[in-house]
């Protein structure tokens, strides 16, 4: 497997990790903070929805 393959592999597990950060945020508010934190769902639904868009171009135009 050549160096860039191995470079767009680590690059898309980068975002894909970024993503699924966000959605473990927002897991949290859902099953602890709810009541308090759910201000911050709008945001980082928005946030989740473009770091998926990103690894999914990401991965299609690498061929991934």
């Amino acid at each position: 497997m050549s160096e860039e393959i191995k470079d767009n592999k680590r690059e898309l597990a980068k975002l894909k990790r970024i993503a699924v950060e966000i959605a473990s945020e927002i897991h949290d508010i859902v099953e602890d903070t709810l009541w308090t934190n759910y201000v911050k769902m709008p945001e980082l639904s928005e946030k989740l929805k473009l770091a998926v868009e990103e690894a999914n171009s990401f991965k299609e135009a690498h061929g991934l």
